[in-house]
């Protein structure tokens, strides 16, 4: 957060408000550093997890099985426990070892979607294309997106505008 959104919340128990929404009651923060917190063990009811963003770094700590921080604790416990995990990769290109930790932690369980912005349903803003991102990661977790745009199929009158 500090990097991305230009925010250091180090000295705060909960996300600030604009990030989280109605959320905030249930969202806190924990510190990477943190190994022991609730969330890095499997008797803490969690129904999955995402990571987003998700650095090569981190996404090769995750696929070896590598908890040296609660990042990547928790998504161990969240495979092992056979939960849902999301890993919104953000770095590219690719390159080969890159693209083999994505096969592993696939195999291992965990959901590849890399932070691709989507473009069929037309947005007129950056704000519509990072909404569209964030219902798909969503919807993947079985939370109901009513924003979120649903492909209908291409009907006659669709094919003749292409």
């Amino acid at each position: 957060m500090r990097e991305e959104l230009d925010l250091d919340i180090s000295r705060s128990s909960e996300i600030p408000s604009a990030l989280a929404a109605q959320a905030v009651a249930k969202t806190v923060y924990l510190l990477d550093s943190d190994i022991g917190a609730s969330i890095a063990s499997g008797s803490y009811p969690v129904d999955g997890m995402v990571v987003i963003p998700c650095t090569t770094g981190c996404l090769a700590q995750i696929a070896n099985g590598i908890s040296e921080t609660l990042i990547e604790r928790a998504a161990d416990v969240c495979l092992k426990e056979g939960r849902k995990v999301v890993l919104a990769v953000r770095d590219a290109p690719f390159n080969r070892i890159h693209l083999k930790n994505m096969l592993r932690a696939q195999a291992a369980g965990a959901v590849i979607f890399p932070i691709i912005p989507s473009f069929y349903h037309r947005p007129n803003t950056i704000d519509d294309l990072v909404t569209q991102f964030c219902c798909r990661v969503l919807a993947l977790l079985g939370l109901e997106q009513v924003d979120q745009f649903r492909w209908m199929g291409l009907g006659a009158g669709e094919r003749n505008r292409q």
